[in-house]
């Protein structure tokens, strides 16, 4: 390696067995101090005082957190027999800086101002505008655009970092590609995520293409991949693993839409009802829409949607139509599939029992 210038947990990997080199107890930490270094680097060389301060707020949001996509780049790096520690916590931080830039710029396009309980950037920003005397539209406003700005720093960040987790030069030019693909899928589900909110006759099947490229194409296929390709596994055995990672994925955010309507704030972190005020569709919106009583009530800006009560009432009708049972036989039926996959593949059996802990931990978080 060359050196680089709260929600539920995701469950604990089994212990390093004697044949294992490396293990998740020793790399998770590497990761946090991978990344707390980046940012104080980042922060002591800042070329103005604001953008000092910025980093430390940025630093501050990236504390926490379930780390699920540097476990997932672990457990397929060493599957596939990577023993360099430094190596893959590197990898696995540059994965969290991507994670945390496509939320700051995915809080923007929702208008949230809160990220697990707390004032994200956006909100950070808004309050201190607010505090100043700013009107509340210019306070929102400028939370916003300080929130693009470092979007913007740490996506940078995350190809810097990836660009440090090897030595090898066609290595870091596989990584380089997997990375710049996952952005690739992430923006083209975002927009299609966005637009699909302001139009009509999307089926299921849309909906499930958008939530593959928008999350699980970067949060499940792309570490599994990345993880293998650090580790020198051929291209196509960093294909199958990343095949089993896209269906678990897809089941991830299948899940996020059920907790995003129906979840508990004080769990998820988030407002549950933003989705539904902002017209997202979702496969529960797109499975009751087939309903015409439930779907005149979900289109943006619908008067249902404009207190709580209301809301409590399209929640009632979802369930009632049987969007909720749909959406979780769905995500059940993909994780399903992913572990028949990682078997057809014949994946490492370690790596076969950890996908088989995490997708019982996806049908069955509350976060």
């Amino acid at each position: 390696m060359r050196t680089a210038t709260k929600t539920d947990p995701i469950p604990e990997p089994s212990r390093a067995r004697p044949d294992q080199a490396i293990a998740w107890e020793d790399v998770g930490p590497a990761v946090d101090r991978v990344l707390a270094d980046w940012v104080n680097s980042s922060r002591s060389t800042a070329a103005t005082p604001s953008l000092a301060v910025l980093w430390e707020r940025i630093g501050e949001g990236l504390e926490g957190g379930k780390r699920l996509r540097p476990l997932l780049a672990f457990h397929s790096y060493a599957a596939f027999g990577g023993r360099d520690p430094e190596g893959i916590a590197t990898l696995g931080a540059s994965l969290e800086l991507l994670h945390g830039a496509l939320l700051v710029h995915d809080d923007v396009i929702d208008r949230d101002f809160v990220r697990r309980g707390r004032p994200n950037i956006a909100g950070l920003y808004r309050l201190d505008a607010a505090a100043r005397g700013l009107p509340e539209p210019e306070a929102r406003h400028l939370g916003s655009s300080v929130a693009v700005i470092a979007g913007d720093l740490l996506l940078a960040g995350a190809f810097r970092l990836a660009d440090h987790a090897s030595e090898e030069p066609e290595v870091r030019a596989r990584i380089t590609d997997v990375m710049h693909a996952a952005v690739s899928d992430a923006a083209a589900g975002e927009l299609d995520d966005v637009l699909m909110a302001h139009s009509s006759g999307h089926t299921i099947d849309d909906v499930l293409e958008m939530e593959q490229l928008k999350t699980a194409a970067y949060s499940f296929a792309a570490p599994l991949r990345l993880g293998a390709i650090l580790a020198g596994a051929p291209t196509e055995r960093a294909e199958d693993v990343a095949r089993v990672g896209m269906l678990v994925g897809t089941a991830y955010q299948v899940i996020d839409d059920v907790l995003g309507t129906f979840g508990d704030e004080q769990q998820t972190g988030k407002p549950v009802t933003s989705d539904l005020r902002e017209g997202k569709l979702t496969v529960l919106t797109a499975y009751a829409r087939r309903h015409p009583d439930v779907a005149r009530h979900l289109a943006p800006g619908a008067a249902a949607l404009g207190d709580p009560a209301g809301v409590d009432r399209v929640r009632a009708a979802l369930q009632g139509a049987g969007a909720d049972t749909y959406a979780l036989t769905l995500a059940h039926s993909m994780v399903t599939d992913a572990l028949d996959e990682a078997r057809r593949c014949d994946l490492p059996s370690a790596l076969r029992s950890e996908l088989t802990r995490i997708c019982n931990h996806v049908l069955h978080r509350e976060r």
